[in-house]
Parts: C-alpha cells; structure tokens; sequence
C-alpha cells in the first residue's frame, strides 16, 4: 500500500534534511502507528505519504514515496487527495464551513460524487464516528473532541484507501482518545482502510496498531509489532519516547531474571504477569 525508498527531504529554509534515508513498507489494511520525540521528523514522514511535501511546503526531496502505486512527488495534490485522506492537527484550520453537515457535504461535492450517493456517504461517516445528533450544529459551537471527529468524518466520507492523522487525540481526553481510536480500529476493519496515525500516546498506539513507527533524528530508529518495539523502552525513554512505566517495569524484571513472558503493553497485562512472577 505505502513504499517508502530512501527518502530524505529538506525544506527550503532548513539548513539540513529533517528526515534522511528513510526504508519503510506499510502493507495494505494495516493499523501503522508513528511516534517519536518533538522535531523528530515523523509529521514530515507522514506529509510525503499525503503530498503535503514537496507540493505545498517545498524543499530538497530525494527518494521516492508511492501509495497504492502513485508517486506523490510525480503526481498532484488532487489526485493524492482522492487516494489519501488527512487529518491535520490543527482541526480549526482544516474546517472550512460553519454547519457540521456543510463540512461533511463540501469534500463530496468538490470531488464529485453523485448526487445520489452524497446522502448515504454522509450518513454512514457520521454514523462510523457517533456523532450522527451532530449533525445540524453549529461546529463553532462544538467542543475540541466533536470537532476532531467531525473532521474524521468530513474524511471518511470520501472513502480514501489510506487515512493519515496527525495527532488525533491531542486535545481530549483519555476516554474520549481511546473512543477515537476504536472507532478508527472498526472503519479500518470493516472498510479495509490503510490507517497512519502520528501519535504521542505510545500505549494507546501499542493498544490498537499492528506496527509501531519509532522515528529519531529524521530515521527510522525501530518499526515492527509494538511488543517487539516495546521490548526496547530503555531505549526509547534515551531518545525522547516515553513507554507504560508497566511496561519499564516487566522489562527490568525480565532483564534481571525474575519474569519469562511476553512484553506487557499495559498495566493489565502486567498485573496478571506480576501473579506470575510472585506466585
């Protein structure tokens, strides 16, 4: 679905590349969650996957970056659109009308999509986030969670093959972050969707993505099953990425011998491996 080949890219005011030599390859219909620490280059990585750069911040861009076979350097920001939907993490900033229905109606009709068709795609998007009574309201009446999803769904209704979200959960919170996510894990599920999320929240990544993206001074530092990545949060917590502290805990148990088992990727799985340990 997304083949990233040494890709390194420079914006025009920076004095060197923000991400360099980047490899990854994101199968189709995977959940792929990307961290690392501020100014680490993960929002530049996501912005190749979506055209952002080179086509709307310019810069040095070596490499190549495909989605679903398109090059997104090669090709235009419309056509990339029509593969690839975003969410930005100013939500203020993407919203473009003053009715939740008007927002969900306007990238419909910009792309084109019959008439006929527009009530269904309204409906089910609205449906997929919970927020159908949300409808007919005014959004700067909104609080910073419902707004959040209004632009999931303005996005889901385009039905894209690949969804990019660039901190989704950064303004609400706990409970609400977690709804977000489930509700994001069943669309992927249900509609075979690629989902990219950018993420500060390690855990709530390790909760629902197959792959953990750990990014490092514009590199790919770790990317494989958030067990395999979790395995590793002394490292992590050295360049900025703060795991469970359950987490730290099993694994110093299990670097001195006192525990045998699988990573725990939250305070559940610890606690019942703890039983273990002292049983």
């Amino acid at each position: 679905m997304i083949e990233i080949k040494d890709f390194s890219f420079r914006y025009r005011e920076g004095a060197a590349p923000v991400v360099e030599g980047v490899n990854l390859t994101i199968p189709d219909g995977a959940f792929v969650g990307i961290t690392g620490s501020a100014g680490s280059g993960k929002s530049t990585l996501t912005y190749a996957m979506n055209g952002i750069v080179p086509h709307c911040y310019p810069g040095d861009f070596y490499g190549t970056v495909t989605v679903c076979g398109v090059d997104t350097c090669a090709a235009s920001l419309t056509d990339i659109s029509r593969i690839v939907g975003s969410v930005c993490q100013d939500i203020d900033s993407q919203i473009v009308t003053s009715i939740v229905e008007d927002e969900m109606l306007y990238g419909l009709e910009n792309f084109g999509v019959p008439h006929d068709r527009i009530e269904a795609r309204v409906g089910e998007a609205l449906a997929d986030m919970g927020i159908s009574d949300l409808r007919d309201r005014v959004i700067a009446s909104l609080s910073g969670g419902q707004k959040q999803k209004v632009a999931i769904a303005s996005i889901l209704a385009l039905r894209p093959q690949v969804l990019v979200l660039d901190e989704p959960t950064a303004e609400l919170d706990p409970a609400s972050s977690l709804q977000v996510f489930r509700l994001l894990e069943r669309y992927a599920r249900e509609h075979g969707t690629t989902v990219v999320v950018v993420e500060q929240k390690i855990a709530l990544l390790s909760q629902f993505a197959d792959m953990l993206v750990i990014v490092d001074g514009g590199k790919i530092r770790f990317a494989d099953t958030p067990a395999n990545v979790l395995a590793h949060s002394e490292e992590l917590l050295d360049i900025g990425v703060n795991c469970p502290r359950s987490t730290t805990l099993m694994n110093r148990l299990a670097a001195v011998g006192l525990y045998a088992g699988p990573v725990c990727k939250n305070v559940e799985e610890a606690c019942e491996a703890l039983l273990e340990v002292v049983a």
